[in-house]
């Protein structure tokens, strides 16, 4: 049998890593971060200590890698083009996809966020990716200048409050959060032209109330 290729060996290489980061994910959600043992996330990814600890020396450099990812994603929305009204229409959008995509990491990142012994991992990784933030920042701001905002830096701030809060409520209520509808109200709170088709899936009835998610739900 020939050996494997270079290519072959870091294919399998990062089909592991990806595997590990997965678990870890699935863990850190279900779990909390403090509670997470790197033996738990072993038996998710089913794979041996030893390979987790080669790729991942311990349970921050995990969540460094899941935090750094998720800011990336967070940042590259703004990467859209069009007049300022469709490129404020476009990342409400892709915010609240990702969002519906990615409830997992939008957990988990709440988890550390929130709780006074976690948010350190969470500010340094902002700290890591300073520069995608305040480009983020400026970017929003360019575009509430254009469209003609006394104060561009404040809208830029409420914006994010707005969507950080809509995080939030998905994050908790998972399925039971009206993201569709949501989705409709922010584009016309900004007096955008209202979405043409759904971008998201079908919102639960509106009756009753929202219960929290159980953990790991």
């Amino acid at each position: 049998m020939s050996p494997r290729s270079a290519q072959a060996n870091e294919e399998m290489r990062e089909q592991s890593r990806e595997r590990i980061l997965a678990a870890a994910l699935e863990v850190f959600t279900e779990k909390g971060y403090h509670n997470a043992t790197i033996s738990d996330i072993t038996a998710r990814a089913g794979v041996s200590r030893g390979l987790i600890t080669y790729y991942f020396p311990g349970k921050q450099n995990l969540v460094d890698n899941l935090l750094d990812r998720y800011i990336d994603s967070v940042t590259a929305i703004l990467d859209v083009t069009g007049t300022p009204d469709e490129r404020l229409a476009a990342i409400i959008d892709g915010v609240l996809l990702t969002v519906a995509q990615t409830l997992p990491i939008q957990r988990m990142t709440l988890s550390l966020v929130i709780h006074p012994s976690t948010h350190p991992l969470f500010a340094r990784a902002e700290a890591r990716k300073e520069d995608q933030v305040a480009g983020l920042e400026d970017g929003l701001r360019g575009i509430f200048a254009a469209r003609g905002a006394d104060d561009p830096a404040l809208e830029e701030v409420l914006f994010r409050s707005v969507l950080e809060g809509v995080i939030f409520k998905a994050a908790v209520y998972q399925d039971q959060y009206p993201l569709e509808r949501v989705r409709r109200r922010v584009h016309d709170m900004y007096g955008l032209p209202a979405p043409e088709s759904a971008l998201i899936q079908d919102d639960p009835p509106p009756v009753g109330r929202m219960r929290a998610a159980e953990a790991g739900g």
